[in-house]
C-alpha cells in the first residue's frame, strides 16, 4: 500500500523545488550548447579555426579579464548609465508633472527617439572628440530614452481619485510628489531604469566598437577581428551575453525588492 502523502510538507516541499527546477531549466540549453561547441570543435566536425575548443576560449579569457577590460566597460557602462538615467528622470518628472512643458517639451522629445541611437555617433564624435568623453555621451544617450518615456508614462498615469484625495488634504507639491506620484510611478519608473541599463551596456559596445579603439570588449573583438583570433571574437561575445544577462537580472530582483510593498 502506498504512502499517504504528507499535507503539511507537500506544499513547502513543492516551492523548496520549485526555484531549483527553474534554475536547471535556465542552466541546461547553455551547458548543451557548450558541450555541442566543443564536440564540434574538437572531434573534426567544425573548423577549429572557425570555432575553436572551449579551452582556447578559456585561455583567451584569462589573458583579457587580467588585462582589465572587462572591468574597463562596466565602469564606463555604469558611469554612462548614470549621466543618462539622472538626466532621463529629470525631464521625464519634468513633463509628467507640468502640463506647460509636456505641451512645450513632449513633441520635440518624440521626433528625436525615432532616431536611431547609432546615427549620432559622427555628431558625438564631433563635438566630444573621440575619446572617453564621447564614450560616455553616448551611453548616456541610450540610457536617456526610455528612461524618460516611461517614468513620463508613469506620472501621467497615477490615479486620478488619488490626485483627488491629494488635493482634498491641501498636500504641497513636495508632498505630492513624494507621498504620491513616485510611489504610485515607481514600477514604470523602475522599468525606465530596467531599459536604460540595457540600452547602455548595448551602447558601451557599440561606443567602444565604432569610437576611437581603446581598453573594453570593443576593443577585444576588434583586436580579435584584425587578427582573426575567434578564440577572442567569441570571447567577447560570450562576456557581452554573460554582463547582458547578470545586468537584467541584478535590475529585476532590485525591483522586486522595491516594490514588494504592492504585492504585500
Amino acid at each position: 500500500m502506498s504512502a499517504l502523502p504528507n499535507p503539511a510538507a507537500g506544499p513547502t516541499a513543492g516551492r523548496a523545488t520549485g526555484p531549483a527546477r527553474r534554475a536547471l531549466r535556465g542552466v541546461l540549453p547553455p551547458l548543451l550548447l557548450l558541450a555541442a561547441w566543443q564536440a564540434a570543435s574538437t572531434g573534426g566536425l567544425a573548423d577549429p579555426r572557425l570555432l575553436p575548443p572551449l579551452e582556447r576560449v578559456a585561455a583567451a579569457a584569462w589573458t583579457q579579464l587580467t588585462a582589465g577590460n572587462l572591468r574597463d566597460s562596466l565602469l564606463r557602462d555604469l558611469g554612462g548609465f548614470a549621466l543618462g538615467a539622472s538626466a532621463g528622470l529629470g525631464l521625464g518628472l519634468l513633463l509628467g508633472l507640468s502640463p506647460l512643458a509636456g505641451r512645450l517639451l513632449r513633441p520635440s522629445f518624440d521626433a528625436l527617439k525615432g532616431i536611431a541611437v547609432f546615427a549620432w555617433i559622427p555628431l558625438i564624435a564631433i563635438w566630444f572628440g573621440f575619446g572617453e568623453a564621447s564614450k560616455l555621451a553616448f551611453i548616456a544617450l541610450a540610457a536617456f530614452t526610455p528612461v524618460v518615456l516611461n517614468v513620463d508614462e508613469g506620472v501621467r498615469g497615477v490615479p486620478a481619485p488619488l490626485r483627488e484625495v491629494a488635493a482634498a488634504l491641501a498636500w504641497t507639491p513636495w508632498q505630492r510628489l513624494t507621498r504620491l506620484v513616485l510611489p504610485a510611478a515607481l514600477p514604470s519608473i523602475l522599468t525606465g531604469l530596467q531599459l536604460g541599463l540595457i540600452h547602455a551596456w548595448l551602447a558601451t559596445v557599440g561606443a567602444e566598437y565604432f569610437l576611437a579603439k581603446g581598453s573594453g570588449l570593443g576593443g577585444v573583438l576588434i583586436e580579435g577581428r584584425d587578427r582573426f583570433d575567434m578564440a577572442q571574437v567569441l570571447l567577447g561575445v560570450l562576456l557581452l551575453g554573460g554582463v547582458g544577462y547578470a545586468l537584467n537580472r541584478l535590475a529585476d530582483l532590485a525591483a522586486r525588492r522595491l516594490t514588494r510593498w504592492r504585492t504585500a
